[in-house]
């Protein structure tokens, strides 16, 4: 199985940020779960690939050209691919994963793993999305979901897509046993 993580590439101010991604990343790994992600080797995005390197799992790094200097490319990973812009980062990340989980984070965190989403309720893909809830992170956001179904804005099955846990064990048996709902226009 190969779970791609989203990520930050900045640490964040909070330690725990960075020593439950790596905790994270080391149960996983000892579980037989490979890692795709953003080919960093700064923030968060190196934390996770580390972990799983570290482990003995392989990674497989995506990373556009532009960013290649920015996100200082991680060169150590299984296999780095060098792609032209983020749209073809992200489809070459979602070919390759079996799942998606975002980790603390961005704006570009919340875009990738709103678009995996999104792809999930249109029937692109039938693939679990996750948030890893570190010390509450994601907290608010899980309550504007709520707010959205509340208001008319998203189905609740679409709401019930998404796993958000601070639990490396739960995360995993909830990626093994998700069970993707019908699609939005059905």
């Amino acid at each position: 199985m190969k779970i791609a993580v989203f990520c930050g590439s900045s640490s964040g101010e909070n330690p725990a940020f960075v020593e439950a991604t790596r905790a994270l990343g080391h149960y996983l790994a000892g579980q037989g779960v490979d890692l795709v992600y953003g080919g960093g080797n700064v923030g968060l995005m190196g934390v996770i690939a580390d972990s799983f390197l570290e482990k003995g799992a392989k990674v497989y790094g995506v990373i556009p050209e532009y960013l290649k200097e920015r996100e200082l490319a991680h060169q150590g990973l299984t296999e780095l691919s060098i792609v032209a812009d983020m749209h073809e980062r992200k489809a070459s990340m979602a070919n390759m994963a079996d799942a998606f989980v975002a980790l603390p984070g961005g704006a570009g965190t919340l875009e990738e793993i709103f678009e995996a989403w999104t792809w999930g309720q249109l029937g692109h893909h039938a693939k679990p999305c996750a948030f890893y809830n570190i010390n509450g992170f994601y907290n608010l956001l899980m309550e504007m979901v709520l707010n959205m179904v509340h208001s008319g804005f998203l189905k609740p099955h679409h709401a019930e897509m998404l796993i958000h846990t601070d639990n490396a064990e739960t995360l995993l048996s909830s990626i093994r046993s998700y069970q993707a709902p019908r699609q939005k226009w059905t």
